[in-house]
């Protein structure tokens, strides 16, 4: 049989898919959806491996709707165009069970390609599901984006592919012919990194490899037996997110010869160049912030060049900023600032706002005292006066800590002459 373990054992109902409770639970969004009969256009946004193909497939079964696939690596508008007249045939706006049209890698569509399926979707004659690796506030065009509703799937919890395995030795009518004990799996799950499918590919090449049929798995069984070629840069899996980890840590660290190393290792292994730049422009921000304010431009153009350019020459641009970042001087006080501030939201809730700074656009608003002692700042010395900018019950907590750089020294001394209340 030709047929690999991973699409033998596929889950072909939603009662048998691991993981996703939030999702395909008794409560779960999907669920109730299917029970409904009612499925919106989704994108599934998610890592490799955790079961986004196999999620479609079950959705259009228990749902009862014709089901087409396309892969963006391989299709283009002439594709989608076909598809969507057999789904206009075979139903459309005529019957509630409209065809569903499953998209593997959304993001590798151009905006052409991603256009041609708007009239569709919003006429409704196919329900898309598109599924991608990649955050779809950045590959997807909005008017599509609008169109759709967009679930993450989380990556699979070590239990979750325990599970895989334990149902493989029991379930699959090759591997349960076998005595399979699952001594040790660290190193089994290590290499897999949390990608069910290839999960499943090394342990039926663990499997297949040994004529023995009493067969016992330990790190060193696995070790002994896989190839170590296997550690080579995956831009889709574990070594995707390793390396850019390393990367962008050797920029935090200031370390420019580390950051053009990493750098380099994703660019021979084919990574998206925009993938990178988006890191970069994270970095700027989170690790840099207002210890250099520039570094977010320089990181803005870098990101604008190399979708412009592309490869080979984006290589140079990419690693002007990486070196740039890299050498400037290093603060996470606006990163801090924001997380204290959602976790002060969490813990308070929706305080009012006080009176003196709310909008007072209609006469009602302004009887009621809206905005009537708000101080207008420009009309004081050096556009500044003392007022109260947050709510009563929080007034005095300090958000915002400036770092040990040039930039924010000067910072804290402004502030400390106007704010006494925050202890600068």
């Amino acid at each position: 049989m030709n047929e690999p373990l991973a699409e033998r054992i596929r889950p072909k109902v939603l009662s048998d898919y691991i993981s996703q409770q939030h999702l395909v639970g008794e409560k779960g969004y999907l669920t109730q959806h299917i029970k409904q009969g009612i499925i919106p256009s989704l994108i599934l946004w998610g890592p490799p491996g955790i079961g986004k193909t196999t999620l479609a497939n079950i959705i259009a079964k228990e749902s009862k709707r014709p089901f087409y696939a396309l892969s963006a690596i391989n299709s283009g508008v002439k594709d989608i165009r076909e598809v969507i007249d057999k789904a206009k045939q075979s139903g459309g706006l005529f019957t509630t069970k409209n065809p569903i049209l499953f998209i593997d890698e959304i993001h590798r569509f151009s905006k052409s390609q991603q256009d041609s399926l708007l009239g569709a979707v919003e006429k409704g004659w196919i329900t898309l599901i598109g599924a991608t690796t990649e955050n779809p506030s950045f590959e997807v065009i909005p008017a599509l984006l609008s169109r759709c509703q967009v679930y993450i799937l989380n990556s699979f919890s070590k239990d979750d592919l325990l599970e895989l395995l334990n149902r493989a030795i029991k379930n699959d009518e090759i591997i349960s012919q076998k005595k399979i004990k699952l001594k040790e799996t660290e190193v089994l799950l290590r290499l897999s990194g949390g990608d069910a499918r290839k999960l499943l590919n090394i342990f039926e090449l663990l499997i297949a490899s040994s004529e023995n049929k009493s067969i016992t798995i330990t790190n060193k069984y696995v070790r002994d037996r896989v190839q170590k070629n296997m550690a080579r840069y995956d831009k889709t899996g574990e070594q995707h997110y390793d390396i850019i980890s390393a990367f962008i840590k050797s920029i935090r660290g200031s370390d420019p010869n580390g950051a053009v190393y990493w750098l380099a290792r994703m660019i021979e292994g084919g990574e998206d160049v925009k993938f990178i730049a988006r890191r970069l422009l994270i970095s700027a921000s989170e690790d840099i912030g207002n210890a250099n304010p520039t570094a977010l431009i320089m990181a803005n153009n870098t990101f604008q060049a190399v979708t412009t350019i592309g490869y080979p020459e984006s290589r140079i641009i990419l690693s002007q900023c990486a070196i740039y970042l890299a050498n400037s001087p290093k603060s996470n006080a606006s990163y801090e600032a924001i997380g204290k501030a959602q976790q002060l939201v969490k813990q308070t809730g929706d305080l009012s706002v006080p009176l003196h700074l709310r909008n007072a656009p209609t006469k009602l608003m302004k009887d009621l005292d809206y905005g009537k002692e708000y101080k207008y700042s420009h009309s004081y010395d050096n556009n500044f006066t003392v007022q109260e900018y947050l709510p009563e019950e929080i007034s005095g907590t300090k958000l915002y800590e400036p770092s040990n750089n040039s930039r924010e020294i000067a910072f804290r001394e402004i502030l400390k002459k106007r704010w006494k209340k925050y202890n600068y």
